[in-house]
């Protein structure tokens, strides 16, 4: 098998954006694309754009993915099978490119919007936040990493989303919820149950999304569980201890992030939109 390789490296992210227009083209029609390289005449010397590298790094990764998939290390054919596939996708992708396949479809307008606002907004905070942040963070935050978080609530338990919106609807408008929902082996009260018991009853998902609710009489939801789905009221929320700080300082750090990523995406399309000039007729 024969392995192009000078001066552009395949980039080490991105690989879903190729698989996107990768299959943009193949959906579009390989007989079209598959015309189009027969009719152009083939130069002496690759144009810029048109020089694929595998590095070492690449092979290594490509290898360690197989390895991972199939629960082994590959053979030298397996290996340069997916090798080859690598290429290929990166040849379709460039060709997608240099056609502009994408530049009219909303759907791939959109997504490469949303990958580079994710990309500008990681590049806005790079500097990693400061320990007086972290730490009011925690100060402010204490339900999501307490060690003994007792919560209070009401459920209602529904085999599918669709219902838990139409049940929710019926409570508003005043229908008793104890007789609202499908049945289920749950309880409809939980008093002062300990998040480890409430994640083993309903699941860690169900526990996390619970534990960000507002507290009150209101009914909220639908909520998934690794049963189905619930509305719940949430009556009470207890914190219990919070760790020492440098116990889950990652976790606050991580926290925080995932938090802050709005604000620091907003913050990142600010300094973008200032390099641009925005005419809109009239």
């Amino acid at each position: 098998m024969h392995t192009p390789s000078t001066d552009h490296a395949l980039p080490g992210s991105g690989n879903r954006l190729r698989a996107l227009l990768a299959a943009l083209v193949l959906g579009a029609g390989i007989g079209f694309a598959v015309a189009y390289l027969v009719m152009e005449p083939a130069a002496a010397d690759p144009p810029p754009g048109r020089t694929i590298v595998l590095t070492p790094a690449d092979r290594a990764q490509i290898a360690a993915n197989l390895a991972e998939v199939q629960g082994g290390p590959p053979t030298q054919a397996e290996l340069g099978a997916a090798i080859e596939d690598r290429v290929r996708e990166e040849v379709f992708y460039r060709e997608a490119l240099r056609r502009g396949l994408g530049r009219g479809d909303p759907v791939v307008r959109k997504r490469l919007a949303r990958l580079m606002e994710g990309a500008a907004a990681d590049a806005s905070d790079d500097d990693p936040p400061d320990q007086a942040t972290l730490r009011r963070w925690l100060r402010d935050h204490p339900d999501r990493f307490a060690q003994d978080l007792r919560l209070g609530f009401d459920q209602v338990f529904f085999e599918t989303r669709p219902r838990a919106v139409v049940g929710r609807a019926l409570i508003e408008g005043g229908a008793d919820w104890a007789r609202v929902g499908d049945p289920s082996r749950l309880p409809a009260a939980f008093a002062d149950a300990g998040r480890p018991a409430v994640a083993r009853e309903m699941g860690e998902d169900f526990a996390i999304a619970i534990e960000g609710l507002r507290l009150g009489r209101a009914w909220q939801g639908p909520v998934e569980s690794t049963l189905g789905w619930h509305l719940v009221r949430l009556r009470s929320r207890e914190p219990g201890t919070i760790p020492a700080f440098e116990t889950v300082r990652d976790r606050v750090e991580a926290d925080w992030r995932a938090a802050t990523a709005a604000t620091r995406a907003d913050a990142a399309y600010e300094a973008l939109r200032r390099r641009y000039t925005v005419q809109t007729g009239g």
